[in-house]
């Protein structure tokens, strides 16, 4: 079983996304909150959000993952560019809110010069300030490529973070396939053993989605480039042996491969196929 989909526009409301998903074939799928390139976020409308939800129960869909801004940097240099990405989560997180369980996911941040450690605090200060012990979304560190000075390139980045959130029950991990490859992590000839690193130090239990991209990268190359599944340095194989590895049973997979449409919709088609001709996901 697996849940597999693509990035959507929220253009046309949440229950175009929804609609558009089943005509692609997948039952999950990501969008951003906002423009990706900043912006204002899309106001709720609760009986497009209803007729969304609607919509995931009928067609029994996995979790849904949205997508911050990539402009929401948290642990910046810049004091106003921090406060901007605080802004930017807690009106976030308040919009997801109206979708109860579903997850948002974002780029930890780039420390722009002040080094990893500060970036680490700085981004949990935020966190700190955004997150409650009553809501109902779960937050997702990504983990990175290292590309320029990103903080989440490593397990322990993403550890040290963890350990200063007061509400550690609301975060989570989203793994990225061509993001953790970059890094250095070899998820092509030692899957489990990557997973077991990940298992130590955070945990296995915070696995909450996965980006699942091939990569235009050799293996550590910190470059973050993403590409067509099987038409990269991870390869066709290695993806199949992701989706199918067991530590990822029953998560959210979100293509972000550079695709159109239909390519989105012959990749949702071939990893379910993965799973056997005849079967939803």
């Amino acid at each position: 079983m697996i849940y597999i989909g693509c990035h959507l526009t929220v253009t046309n409301g949440y229950e175009a996304m929804g609609h558009q998903m089943v005509d692609f074939g997948g039952n999950t799928f990501a969008w951003f909150t906002r423009n990706p390139r900043g912006g204002k976020s899309k106001d709720i409308v609760p009986a497009d959000v209803k007729a969304l939800l609607s919509v995931l129960e009928k067609e029994k869909f996995g979790k849904l993952v949205a997508h911050a801004s990539y402009t929401m940097n948290l642990c910046s240099a810049n004091p106003e560019t921090r406060a901007n990405g605080l802004d930017m989560l807690v009106k976030d997180i308040e919009k997801m809110e109206a979708l109860p369980g579903q997850y948002y996911n974002f780029h930890p941040g780039s420390h722009t010069g002040q080094g990893a450690e500060v970036g680490v605090e700085q981004i949990a200060e935020g966190l700190n300030k955004a997150l409650f012990p009553e809501m109902k979304t779960t937050v997702l560190l990504e983990t990175m490529a290292g590309k320029g000075s990103e903080v989440g390139k490593s397990f322990e980045e993403l550890r040290a973070i963890i350990n200063l959130v007061d509400c550690k029950d609301k975060l989570g991990v989203c793994f990225d396939t061509c993001h953790t490859w970059d890094a250095g992590y070899d998820i092509v000839n030692d899957l489990d053993g990557v997973l077991d690193e990940f298992d130590k130090i955070i945990g296995l239990n915070r696995l909450k989605a996965v980006h699942f991209n091939d990569s235009k990268n050799e293996r550590g190359s910190h470059k973050d480039r993403h590409e067509k599944l099987g038409q990269g340095m991870i390869d066709m194989d290695a993806m199949k042996r992701i989706a199918m590895h067991p530590a990822f049973e029953g998560l959210p997979f979100i293509l972000e491969t550079p695709n159109d449409d239909e390519g989105y919709i012959q990749e949702i088609a071939t990893v379910k196929n993965w799973f056997g001709p005849g079967r939803r996901g």
